[in-house]
Parts: C-alpha cells; structure tokens; sequence
C-alpha cells in the first residue's frame, strides 16, 4: 500500500509541475489579486472593528492562500478526471495495487502542492514587507494548517472528477466553492461583514481555516484560531477524503 501510494503521489505531482496550464494559476491569480486587493485597500485597516496589523499585506497572505488552495483542489480533479478520460485510470484498476492507493497517492501529491503555495506566498510576502509576528512557530502552524487544507480541497476535486468523470464539469462545478470563500472571512473580517455574509461566514468552514492561517502573521500563535483552523482543515480531509473512498468504490463497483 505505502509504494504503490508513494508511486502514484510522485508521479501526479511530476505530471502537475509539468503542466503550466495547471501550476500557474494556483500562484498567478491569487498573487495578482494579492497585489491588486493590497494596494487598494490598505486604508480598510483604519475601519473601527478592523484588527491591529501591520499593513493590509499581513491580512491578506491567508486569503491568497486559501484561494491558491482551492485552486489546487480545481488542479487535482481536473487531472484526476483527464486520467479518466484517458484510460490511465482504468490501467490503473487492472493493476496488482491497492485501489485506496488511487485516491490517497493524489491526495498526498495535493498535500506537497499545499506546502508550495504556503512557500509562496510566505515568501511574497516577506519580499514585499510582511511580518510574520508568530516567528518559527507561526510559520509551522501556517504549513500545517496549510498542507492539511491542500489536501483537503484536493479531496474535493477528487471526488467530483470521480463523480462527473470528465474534466470539463469539474472545472465547471469548482468554481461554486470560490462563492463560498467569499462569503467566508478570508478576504474581510467577520465582525465587519453584514447580514447575510456574517452569518455564512460563521458557519463557514473556509473562515476557519483562514483564520488559521491569518492568526500566526499577525498577532502571533492564539491557541484558539489554530486550533479551530487545524480542525476545521482536517475536517475537510476526513469528510472528503472518506467520500472520495467511498466514489471510488461506487465507480468500481459499477465499472
């Protein structure tokens, strides 16, 4: 089981890297809206309500990631459904191999690609002049909360690409989610936002995990918003991780 996920994860991950149409808009678009929302907005940090940072910079890494996350998730279903459509995973099924190592090797590709958007933005932001106020600290806890997303929202994308079997509705249905993390505190503090965006924002999963990632940059390591971003991203991964088992067995099942 470990090979076979070990070989599968390695080679999901060589294919996504060398395919530009997949690995650059997880790091061009949110970057762009990183520069563009940071250099029109910075005067929001003066609003009562809004929470002390350094810049506006500060507040915004966690929204470019949890964006750039998603848009790992868009990457692995699409590739996961390409496969499909071409057979691979069919060769795959014939094969000698553990039919979990399917969906966990792209899992655990999805995971390293989370560690590369966190490495990313990290360091943009740091070029251009954030402070990560929780230190060495601060940055593990943004890793973890970060690969456990990644892996998560690659769950998601999984499960859909098993579901439609084709990369065009995956690519088509995805985009739903980028709703959701708009109406979620990603982009905006919750206590700043109105009816009806507040009360989604807290029932939002994707606030969690934002604030997560938001808390260590800056205010420092609060036991509470990681905590709750540590759940809410492993969440993420077992409810869609399981669900993604349990497509695969229904795939197989009728195949």
């Amino acid at each position: 089981m470990t090979r076979a996920t070990l070989a599968l994860a390695q080679r999901a991950l060589r294919l996504n890297l060398r395919r530009p149409q997949f690995l650059a808009p997880m790091l061009v678009f949110p970057s762009l809206l990183l520069a563009i929302n940071t250099g029109g907005l910075e005067r929001t940090t003066q609003l009562p309500g809004f929470p002390e940072v350094n810049g506006f910079l500060d507040f915004q890494l966690a929204a470019a990631m949890v964006q750039a996350l998603l848009l790992g998730g868009v990457t692995s279903g699409i590739a996961t459904a390409l496969e499909i459509e071409g057979g691979f995973f069919d060769r795959l099924v014939a094969s000698p191999i553990p039919r979990g190592a399917i969906v966990v090797g792209r899992l655990l590709a999805a995971g390293v690609l989370g560690a590369l958007v966190v490495t990313w933005f990290l360091t943009v932001g740091l070029v251009f002049g954030a402070t990560i106020e929780g230190g060495v600290g601060g940055v593990l806890v943004v890793y973890a909360i970060g690969v456990l997303a990644g892996v998560g929202f690659g769950a998601i994308g999984v499960l859909l690409a098993l579901r439609a079997r084709n990369a065009s509705t995956v690519q088509g249905i995805f985009p739903i989610v980028f709703v959701i993390l708009f109406l979620s505190s990603a982009f905006f503090p919750a206590d700043l936002l109105h009816a009806p965006a507040d009360w989604v924002a807290a029932y939002n999963p994707l606030s969690y995990i934002a604030d997560g990632i938001r808390a260590p940059i800056i205010d420092g390591i609060s036991a509470t918003p990681v905590l709750r971003g540590v759940a809410a991203a492993a969440g993420v991964v077992v409810v869609f991780g399981g669900l993604s088992i349990v497509a695969l067995r229904g795939r197989l099942g009728a195949g």
